[in-house]
């Protein structure tokens, strides 16, 4: 089957199109290119500035495939004379050879420093105020958030100040899961029996969206929580004494066992008491099986 120019050029224009609507149809999701903390500023510059260097890999290829495929057509045959004389061409081995292997050393130094600098146990520097702990348990399938200085607990809602350092202690009840707030920073993995560390900061005031972003069961996708971040200190210290007016506890295990039952579309719970030391007691008792298993 032969194509004329047109016909090459309008399928072109097509691809283009659709990939152009794909993408604009989902930016209301691209929330990781609309960060509102320090360390989501700095992955999103990281991965722009990984993207643009693959460009220019990937670019020249789609660009010389069309040049190619509209020159060397079929119905070009009798205006184009083709003479593949580049097998033994040390210029063209050189280009797609060493700009590649440039690419991939730039690419893995910029990994190895970002990684470290954007160590999710690294407190964060920028703010000279004390960071505000927050104990985070991942149960089947909703989130428990402890304040152990406030002594308050929550299901499925995060309340902490802008510009203040938020230091994540992170766990699970059961499955392994995935804590994330797309637009703070990145995610970190939650572990039974295992004790994860995340430190963000919110730049801008706001309400945002958590989420698991790690597969865990039949609730996984409805396991969602809101995160608001407040303009002043007092503000959020209003939102603790409301949840210090609850009559709901967690004063023992078994109450907490009672709320760890898998459920879903978990409604937002205040707890105003919260047993002392609960968040590493969930822990220990994965330990203590483990142990008693061998």
């Amino acid at each position: 089957m032969k194509f004329s120019v047109y016909n090459i050029k309008k399928y072109v224009f097509c691809c283009l199109l659709c990939s152009c609507i794909t993408t604009l149809s989902g930016c209301s999701d691209l929330v990781l290119l609309y960060p509102k903390g320090q360390i989501g500023i700095e992955e999103r510059s990281l991965i722009l500035t990984a993207f643009g260097l693959m460009l220019t890999i990937v670019v020249p290829v789609i660009v010389m495939t069309i040049f190619f495929t509209v020159k060397y057509r079929a119905s070009n045959v009798k205006n184009i004379q083709y003479n593949p004389n580049w097998v033994s061409s040390r210029k063209i081995e050189f280009v797609i050879w060493f700009v590649p292997i440039l690419i991939i050393i730039f690419l893995g130094v910029l990994t190895w420093k970002s990684t470290h600098k954007l160590d999710p146990k690294k407190p964060i520097i920028s703010s000279s105020a004390q960071p505000i702990i927050i104990n985070v348990i991942s149960l089947d399938w909703k989130w428990l958030f402890i304040y152990p200085k406030q002594n308050i607990a929550v299901i499925n809602e995060l309340v902490f100040p802008t510009c203040i350092p938020i230091k994540f202690n992170v766990t699970s009840n059961s499955v392994m899961n995935s804590f994330f707030i797309p637009q703070l920073g990145g995610q970190i993995y939650a572990m039974a029996g295992m004790h994860t560390e995340l430190n963000l900061i919110a730049n801008e005031v706001g309400r945002y969206k958590g989420m698991s972003s790690n597969f865990s069961g039949q609730g996984f996708s409805n396991m969602k929580f809101t995160v608001f971040v407040t303009q002043t200190e007092k503000e959020f210290e209003q939102w603790v004494q409301k949840a210090k007016k609850s009559s709901y506890h967690i004063n023992n295990m078994s109450i907490y066992e009672e709320l760890a039952k898998p459920s879903e579309h978990h409604p937002i719970i205040y707890f105003s008491n919260v047993q002392s030391n609960l968040f590493y007691n969930v822990i220990n008792k994965f330990k203590h099986q483990k142990q008693e298993h061998f």
